[in-house]
């Protein structure tokens, strides 16, 4: 009994967060690809197959220890699109276009899945319950990505729009930051289950600003709101 609850649960959360990464990789992959760099496509990386996108890691085995230790939130990764940026048409500007395409889809997503959670007779348990943590994981997957801070999304477009020396200077900051990031939002919270403090800087930093993200979103398309603060 016990196993099949965690099955449960488990299948609840993972469907919606393969989905979310696997459209958040292709979206990468096909703006560039539109944008003349065709690296991603030979790579067979322009898919909606979950499986060309999973990283056994970051995809698998990190959220399942998250999720094992209770951890404030699930966090993970797939395999980065590559993306060969000097073959783009206009790099600077294209590298900002595709790096929005990722956080773009999640929000388009997140507002389909909102309008299908308002078909009347489909409020069914697990049925239910995926459509509700898919919007959240897709604008977790958005905003998170938005940081301004390299690897991530919003980083890219940091440097494609800061002028040349202070791109130059951002992009080499990629690693120390890729550390810190890890830090804070997997380390930091750990560290604070274990002696009993609330060291969670994403929901002090970004759940808000989800909420805040959901509402707008939703408000312009005339969609009722809702974010779980997942």
């Amino acid at each position: 009994m016990e196993i099949g609850r965690i099955l449960y649960s488990v299948s609840m959360q993972a469907l919606p967060v393969i989905l979310a990464i696997t459209f958040h990789e292709a979206a990468h992959g096909f703006v560039a690809w539109r944008l003349g760099d065709d690296t991603a496509k030979r790579l067979g990386r322009v898919s909606f197959n979950p499986l060309r996108h999973i990283d056994p890691a970051g995809t698998i085995v990190l959220p399942a220890l998250l999720m094992y230790f209770e951890s404030p939130f699930v966090f993970g990764w797939a395999k980065p699109v590559p993306v060969n940026f000097a073959r783009l048409d206009n790099p600077r500007r294209d590298m900002v276009r595709v790096a929005l395409a990722g956080p773009g889809i999640n929000i388009a997503l997140a507002l389909l899945v909102r309008l299908v959670d308002e078909v009347p007779d489909l409020a069914y348990s697990w049925w239910d319950g995926a459509l509700r943590i898919s919007i959240d994981i897709n604008v977790m997957l958005a905003v998170f990505n938005m940081l301004p801070l390299p690897p991530l999304d919003g980083g890219r477009v940091a440097v494609g729009l800061l002028p040349v020396p202070l791109a130059v200077r951002l992009a080499e900051l990629e690693r120390p930051l890729m550390a810190l990031l890890l830090f804070a939002f997997l380390i930091l919270p750990m560290i604070g289950t274990q002696i009993g403090l609330r060291l969670d800087v994403f929901s002090y930093l970004l759940v808000p600003v989800m909420g805040w993200v959901s509402h707008g979103v939703c408000a312009l398309f005339g969609v009722p709101h809702h974010f779980g603060g997942y």
